[in-house]
């Protein structure tokens, strides 16, 4: 059964929370950099949720993927063991097939910024060949954006 998406007010910046986990870590006892990717693909995931859908039903109703075509991150302070971080998640920009996030990590602690990182995704058929988002999505895709202007705050 098919979701229905959120067209009422929808919220452009998405919050969650993660205590880091031992495994997370590298022999210096600092998350390992590729685990931020995990983290922005957790945030976006909640985002989409947020905005009134899910990632898995994109997929399965509508046979539509948003394939990551670039991805970075740039690290301004360690991240340990048991650490709160927050997954700051914010729809930058959207196009009928591109589809632009941003991301903040910050130490729930003290508010100190950990990471900042981008990615960028086209949406794709199930044979992987570029595709149109369905208008439901772009609607509300579009106004998310509109709220913030594209900045996280």
């Amino acid at each position: 059964m098919e979701r229905k998406v959120n067209s009422i007010q929808p919220q452009a910046i998405n919050e969650t929370k993660l205590r880091v986990r031992y495994a997370e870590t590298d022999q210096m006892g600092v998350v390992y950099h590729a685990n931020h990717f995990v983290w922005f693909e957790v945030g976006r995931v909640e985002l989409l949720r947020q905005l009134g859908f899910s990632y898995r039903d994109m997929e399965s109703v509508d046979e539509r993927f948003i394939a990551v075509a670039e991805a970075k991150c740039r690290y301004r302070a360690p991240v340990r063991y048991d650490e709160e971080v927050i997954v700051r998640t914010e729809l930058l920009n959207v196009r009928d097939a591109v589809v632009h996030f941003g991301y903040e990590l910050r130490r729930e602690a003290d508010g100190a910024l950990l990471a900042e990182g981008e990615t960028t995704h086209i949406v794709t058929d199930a044979q992987m060949k570029i595709a149109a988002l369905p208008e439901k999505y772009l609607k509300v895709f579009r106004a998310a954006v509109g709220k913030t202007g594209g900045k996280l705050s």
